[in-house]
């Protein structure tokens, strides 16, 4: 199957080492609009993996938090692959500005008390959404530490 230029699949993941924040992209819409691209990885690939529920869960909280920090975020997406995040953002941006905001809404997020939109009405699965889990990923990539190089820790 050849790639259709999917950002995403031309990074190789046996060399990145993360934590990391790193732009993937900006793309240029057709007004003239510009929106970043983020990859926010808290875990190394194809050696570890969030559980659902602390993914999840770290999802809300992101959500909610990054908002507080960045202006113009656009989506908070989590990938498949159960290692991170993708931050999509209004206008050209950089990755230390990003990585300051990530940052401060982690150290935030390690202090919650209860988990944003968990219930039937605002979550389409908020039966599996876990604070302790999210914290506990929180916890070691602030202490791992996030870099802007995605090749050296």
């Amino acid at each position: 199957m050849e790639n259709k230029n999917v950002e995403s699949f031309e990074l190789d993941h046996t060399k990145v080492k993360a934590p990391y924040v790193r732009r993937c992209c900006v793309l240029d819409g057709p007004k003239g609009d510009k929106v970043t691209k983020f990859d926010l990885r808290f875990l190394q690939p194809n050696y570890e993996a969030f559980g659902t529920a602390a993914m999840h869960g770290l999802e809300h909280l992101l959500a909610h938090e990054l908002r507080n920090h960045i202006d113009g975020v656009i989506d908070l997406s989590p990938m498949g692959c159960r290692t991170g995040f993708y931050l999509s953002v209004w206008g050209e941006r950089e990755a230390k500005e990003i990585k300051e905001a990530l940052e401060k809404s982690l150290n935030i997020i390690l202090d919650a008390s209860e988990m944003p939109a968990a219930n039937e009405i605002q979550c389409g699965n908020y039966r599996d959404l876990s604070l302790f889990g999210a914290k506990e990923y929180t916890k070691n990539a602030l202490k791992k530490g996030f870099s802007l190089d995605i090749y050296e820790k």
